[in-house]
């Protein structure tokens, strides 16, 4: 639960595009947002592994940021609640904890994304930021949809990346 709200903690995934698209993919974690840069995004094929780099915590608010930043555009491509379901040794654990261990498994409500994925630490290049994204085999998994190439307008607002750009020039 968000402690602020007694509310389940919210998800964000930003579609950032800047130099190279990518998604950032946010959890609500003792009142800051734990934050991924996914350059593929998100996918609901459990075959698939996407490389997720840990960047810098964002402040709540930024949870519904749409706009500029630099000469990039960013929108609110999903968001929702989600519920820590992650495990250590069959028993439940915090996600402090969880990301602190390097394995972080969730059950998203979202607007595009539903159901359990694992977010897990690699030391992959040698870089402890580097954690690979994979959708858990469950009943919202789709081998079939590709849908970040697909779904590309904010859920809040409809507008797209190409929108705010041509918006400001």
């Amino acid at each position: 639960m968000s402690p602020a709200s007694g509310e389940a903690p919210v998800f964000v995934v930003q579609r950032h595009d800047a130099s190279r698209l990518h998604f950032d993919v946010r959890l609500e974690v003792e009142g800051a947002l734990v934050s991924w840069a996914v350059p593929k995004g998100p996918s609901l094929d459990p075959r698939d592994k996407r490389l997720a780099v840990r960047v810098e915590d964002h402040a709540l608010d930024h949870a519904h940021f749409e706009g500029r930043i630099g000469e990039g555009t960013v929108i609110v491509w999903d968001t929702g609640t989600y519920e820590n379901v992650t495990e250590k040794d069959g028993r439940p654990i915090d996600m402090a904890a969880a990301l602190e261990a390097g394995h972080v498994k969730v059950v998203l409500s979202g607007h595009r994304l539903t159901g359990a994925f694992a977010l897990t630490r690699t030391s992959m290049g040698g870089d402890e930021k580097n954690w690979i994204l994979v959708k858990v085999d469950d009943d919202a998994a789709d081998r079939r949809h590709e849908l970040t190439s697909t779904e590309t307008g904010s859920v809040l607002s409809g507008r797209t990346n190409e929108d705010l750009a041509d918006e400001s020039s």
